[in-house]
């Protein structure tokens, strides 16, 4: 293909993979034509109602008209802190190195130009890796690398990925895993982050944050992301923040300022109440591992092989054969999943299947797996 020319484009921007998902309509359509309907296993968004006191909380400040802060609440920050510590067993966070974000995905997406990345340095990710990874170091004209696993960041990586539990996998990380990378990045220079979007979703291993001091870890270039669209059921709301590194974060939070990157004042509160209570991310949790029990084991039955799969919201699933040959098999009896390849290159054989439908779409994909 020949590249742009004329008015424009300059302008043009980055060049961008396609997006993943477009690539599924024709086995949607199949799915669609199931005469029970489609069972959408493809994507990771939430189906349960947004928990009635985060509801109200949102609603509570519909009324403040002015803009809201960057930085956002004290309250915010200090429900995080507290938060991470009293779930997660992380210590020594201060409020002001805590930043709303909205939702994760931008975050991922603008993080290496943020951070100031640039054409000819290295994002590192791991072998199999949320997309939009790759996407945020192309626009910021990196090089990205892919790690297999246990492999160290090579030189010139300016930012390291870490995502534990993973997704799509669900492998989960041990504390010494996790310190060696972030120790050999930080001998490099190199930024760190941690997408830790599914930690409180463990189920045949406890994960832990990079932040944990079981890690090991200076917090120098070190950054944890969390997201409340799973544990909470915010997706829709956009609702996350990013913390660690007190100095990297304050650099964030006043480039965030520039940029307008602010997250809603009945947001913020809504984020606040979820942080403060715990008892909606337990209930959650129960619901998700009651459609694991259901699914894992049909799955099994139908010829599938489940790996890692320990953690998270996914079953990586395998047949032994291509993954868009699993996935056209899945779609014939009305389910939807996502091929391997969404994913980077050694997921061909593999298909991502979420947790994230009803307990009657869950029950009838099981059924259909079985017939």
């Amino acid at each position: 293909m020949s590249s742009a020319t004329g008015p424009g484009a300059a302008a043009s921007g980055p060049r961008l993979p396609d997006f993943p998902w477009d690539s599924l309509a024709p086995h949607k359509a199949t799915a669609n034509a199931h005469p029970d309907g489609i069972v959408d296993l493809s994507v990771g968004t939430p189906v349960d109602p947004v928990p009635a006191k985060l509801q109200e909380a949102l609603s509570a400040v519909a009324e403040v008209p002015g803009y809201p802060a960057t930085h956002g609440t004290p309250a915010l920050r200090e429900a995080a802190v507290e938060s991470l510590r009293r779930r997660y067993g992380i210590t020594g966070l201060e409020p002001d190195a805590v930043l709303p974000t909205i939702g994760s995905k931008e975050l991922v997406a603008w993080l290496p130009t943020l951070l100031g990345v640039r054409p000819g340095d290295v994002v590192a990710i791991p072998d199999l890796a949320y997309p939009t990874y790759e996407v945020g170091a192309k626009i910021a004209g990196a090089e990205v690398v892919r790690l297999a696993p246990g492999e160290l960041p090579p030189a010139g990586t300016r930012l390291l990925w870490l995502n534990s539990p993973s997704n799509p996998t669900g492998r989960v990380l041990t504390a010494d895993e996790l310190g060696r990378m972030v120790r050999a990045a930080q001998d490099m220079g190199a930024a760190v982050a941690s997408d830790e979007c599914y930690l409180a979703l463990g189920w045949d291993a406890e994960p832990v944050s990079v932040l944990h001091p079981s890690v090991g870890a200076a917090r120098d270039g070190l950054l944890a992301v969390h997201s409340l669209s799973k544990s909470s059921n915010l997706a829709g709301y956009r609702a996350g923040f990013v913390t660690g590194d007190p100095a990297l974060v304050a650099r964030l939070l006043e480039l965030r300022k520039h940029a307008g990157m602010i997250v809603p004042r009945p947001v913020q509160e809504a984020v606040t109440a979820a942080l403060r209570d715990d008892e909606h991310v337990a209930a959650q949790r129960e619901l998700y591992a009651a459609r694991r029990a259901v699914l894992r084991p049909a799955l099994e039955s139908a010829g599938f092989t489940i790996e890692h799969s320990q953690a998270g919201l996914y079953l990586w699933s395998t047949r032994g054969e291509d993954a868009w040959a699993t996935v056209e098999w899945l779609a014939q009896r009305g389910i939807l999943a996502a091929p391997g390849t969404f994913y980077g290159p050694d997921g061909a054989r593999h298909v991502r299947i979420a947790m994230t439908a009803t307990d009657e779409r869950i029950a009838t994909a099981a059924k259909r797996l079985g017939s």
